[in-house]
């Protein structure tokens, strides 16, 4: 309490009531096999990356050309990331899943330059196995030129003095410093600044040019500095496809040399990558450690793992670690499963039976799409590939969320890029898949192609439904976030009042923007916490104790219209 002392106006501040804002509720996060980009190492950081384009996504993890695990797989979380965002989703994490092969390779492509001097491909990935090429540049120098020019620039000149010179310190020497090339120019000695440009190009076709680039160490820009294998950029980290590994006491000469001596392993300038993999066949707890990645970002409400379900014999394994993701304690977030491609009704139905979870939603069947890979006349690519149903599905939750609002059912909804369904699923076939919990995409003549479920996989009627279940991720989370304030205040009327007030005030706009149900406040929700709702011996322990309720709206799955006949002297 502040102390007043002398006469005079004093102007205080007064708290007023705290605020809770609503979290975000349309921020995915996906784990699966990419192309490329970061993959779990202890000494790689932070391993996870927000991307809001697909064009993000093939800067850091490449493209939607086919993985090589064994035989060709379709590269399905790179078509789901693209459907994600076609469908309407704006945020998303990625995590990749890499299980190095069984030989022990590490699986980075690399190819050695000669000399000492190597380069290898920033993470593991077949996509790495590209080439690089490297042009010298020359340009005309005069003495203001080679007076303004960094140290570590290396030169050729001829006349007076021939032959290559770096600037150092002490000036513009030769190689082995015997030399020292006069400075103004001494009359008849011609120089040429020289640089390096470098074009990586990876397995995919996708280009990165770096320009005038120096050759020695001391360069601000030199080959070393700005392909180096631990740069200080983060966009430098995940975009640089490689990085130079030089030997020790590398100088500008030498490079120089490797790369344009004569003995160089170079072809026109250009060498080739290999020994880039994408990795062995994925285990469930691959899966797992990509799943840790994303355990501490808090604003990822819904995850997947688009295309697990491609790999038969760790689906299942898959599919438990995704639940149990979901279902950590705070996690606040939903599991979006796929169930296996050209499944029938009956193995759907039974793949259903075997898992139970309120944090979890089943879909089925898989999605057929048009290959963005196809091209007429090669046949050896199909125009049409079927997709995990996932990758939409997340995208759809969140257009649903920002258009609508989470407490609305994700289900009625187009799904945009559908070609078509990879069966079709009937009236009589959803009437036994909806009340197992398997929610179903189907067509309906004149209205498109639709998610037609909004069911979780738990058995508890109470948690039946998937908005049910998101609505209250979002209360529980907006809640614990808004009164982390109250943490360590005293624990008596006064902070319950405030906790009172601060819960009412944001279920009050969750009731008037449609998302509770009743035609008033009391009947819409209800906070108590008072000493009705603490003992004693919760105060004594430091317990703050607030009960809430709230009326949520169900989704009207089943619309019914009771139709009977009325005569001319019948009044019903």
């Amino acid at each position: 309490m502040p102390q007043y002392l002398a006469p005079g106006v004093y102007v205080e501040e007064t708290p007023s009531t705290k605020s809770i804002e609503g979290v975000s509720t349309s921020t995915a996060g996906f784990v699966g096999l990419t192309r490329r980009g970061p993959v779990a190492d202890p000494d790689s950081g932070n391993l996870v990356e927000l991307i809001t384009s697909f064009g993000d996504f093939e800067r850091i993890y490449g493209g939607l050309e086919n993985l090589e695990i064994g035989e060709d797989i379709i590269n399905y979380l790179a078509h789901s990331v693209r459907a994600f965002f076609n469908e309407g989703g704006g945020r998303l994490y990625v995590s990749r899943v890499y299980l190095p092969p069984a030989d022990d390779d590490n699986g980075i492509a690399s190819v050695s330059l000669g000399n000492g001097f190597q380069i290898d491909a920033r993470f593991p990935g077949s996509a790495y196995n590209g080439k690089i090429s490297f042009a010298e540049v020359s340009a005309p120098a005069a003495n203001a030129t080679l007076a303004a020019a960094p140290e570590g620039t290396l030169l050729r000149a001829s006349g007076g003095s021939t032959g290559l010179f770096l600037k150092g310190s002490a000036g513009w020497q030769n190689s082995d410093q015997s030399v020292t090339l006069p400075f103004p120019l001494a009359d008849g000695t011609t120089v040429e600044i020289l640089s390096l440009n470098v074009v990586t190009t990876d397995a995919d076709g996708n280009e990165l040019a770096y320009e005038g680039l120096g050759f020695g160490a001391a360069h601000p820009r030199s080959l070393g500095k700005v392909l180096t294998a631990t740069p200080n950029r983060r966009s430098d980290y995940l975009q640089n496809l490689y990085a130079m590994v030089e030997p020790d006491g590398a100088t500008a000469f030498a490079l120089h040399d490797t790369l344009f001596g004569g003995s160089t392993a170079l072809t026109d300038g250009e060498i080739s990558l290999g020994g880039g993999s994408d990795g062995a066949s994925p285990t469930a707890n691959a899966f797992k450690s990509a799943l840790d990645e994303l355990a501490g970002l808090e604003d990822i409400s819904i995850v997947a793992a688009p295309g697990y379900s491609a790999f038969e014999s760790e689906a299942v394994g898959i599919q438990k670690e995704l639940i149990s993701h979901a279902e950590r304690r705070r996690s606040y977030r939903i599991a979006v499963l796929d169930t296996l491609v050209a499944q029938s009704v009956s193995q759907a139905r039974v793949a259903k039976s075997e898992i139970d979870s309120k944090y979890a939603a089943l879909y089925y069947p898989w999605v057929t799409v048009a290959n963005p890979l196809f091209r007429p006349g090669n046949a050896g690519i199909a125009a049409e590939i079927d997709l995990p149903p996932s990758g939409f599905v997340a995208g759809i939750y969140a257009r649903n969320d920002v258009e609508r609002g989470v407490f609305k059912a994700p289900a009625n909804e187009v799904v945009r890029g559908a070609l078509r369904f990879e069966r079709e699923v009937n009236f009589a076939e959803q009437e036994v898949l909806n009340p197992a919990g398997v929610n179903c995409l189907r067509f309906f003549p004149g209205r498109g192609y639709r998610v037609w479920g909004a069911r979780t996989i738990s058995s508890d009627p109470e948690w039946k439904y998937v908005n049910i279940r998101r609505y209250f991720n979002y209360l529980e989370q907006s809640i614990d976030r808004g009164t982390q304030w109250a943490v360590f205040e005293p624990n008596g009327p006064q902070l319950w009042t405030n906790v009172r007030d601060t819960i009412s005030a944001f279920l009050y706009n969750e009731w008037i923007s449609g998302a509770l149900l009743g035609e008033s406040v009391n009947e819409a929700f209800f906070v108590k916490c008072d000493r009705s709702t603490m003992t004693q011996n919760d105060l004594d322990n430091g317990r703050l104790i607030c009960l809430i309720g709230v009326a949520v709206v169900k989704p009207a799955e089943f619309v019914i219209f009771r139709i009977s006949q009325k005569t001319a002297d019948v009044n019903v």
